[in-house]
């Protein structure tokens, strides 16, 4: 491009904006009805117990059906590649790695979803001892706050929560 027509470029497009002419305007999202709203207009996310325990309980399910299903070992595949091999053709390396690729993605699934299923259950547990512990908490607040309230009896008396009234006795 030419410096002359680099200049007649900007001369049109100045021309264009101050005429009035619709231009295309890229500061800002423009309002569509149908489009996702933005993270902060939607809440928070909230997880409960149940759905953590169904994501723990599904790698787990995954996990087992790769173990039995999915690995090649105890299969003829490595002897293939070995008897191949050994016969002199290049079908047999080829079919070997591509048996050692194969064994070592799946460990790697096999890792995930391990994890994912260990993590799930220690999570919820994590959480069900938090929530006990929140609970025994706020539980005894009222007792606490009984048992520093001095200005719970009359005046001079003590405080019941310290000296429960005794049983009287009859002469």
């Amino acid at each position: 491009m030419a410096w002359d027509e680099w200049e007649q470029l900007k001369t049109d497009a100045l021309a264009r904006q101050q005429g009035g002419a619709a231009h295309m305007q890229l500061n800002h999202i423009p309002n569509d009805p149908g489009a996702a709203p933005f993270p902060g207009q939607t809440g928070d996310l909230k997880v409960t117990q149940h759905d953590l325990a169904n994501i723990g309980s599904q790698a787990h399910t995954l996990y087992n059906q790769l173990w039995d299903k999915a690995r090649l070992s105890n299969t003829n595949v490595d002897s293939a590649a070995s008897d191949l091999t050994k016969q002199g053709f290049v079908l047999g390396s080829g079919l070997q790695q591509v048996s050692n690729k194969w064994a070592a993605q799946i460990n790697t699934l096999l890792d995930a979803c391990a994890h994912i299923s260990n993590h799930m259950q220690v999570t919820k547990k994590i959480h069900a001892g938090d929530e006990d512990y929140i609970y025994r908490q706020m539980s005894s607040i009222d007792t606490l706050d009984a048992g520093f309230n001095e200005r719970v009896g009359d005046p001079g008396k003590h405080n019941p929560v310290y000296d429960p009234p005794k049983a009287s006795k009859k002469h």
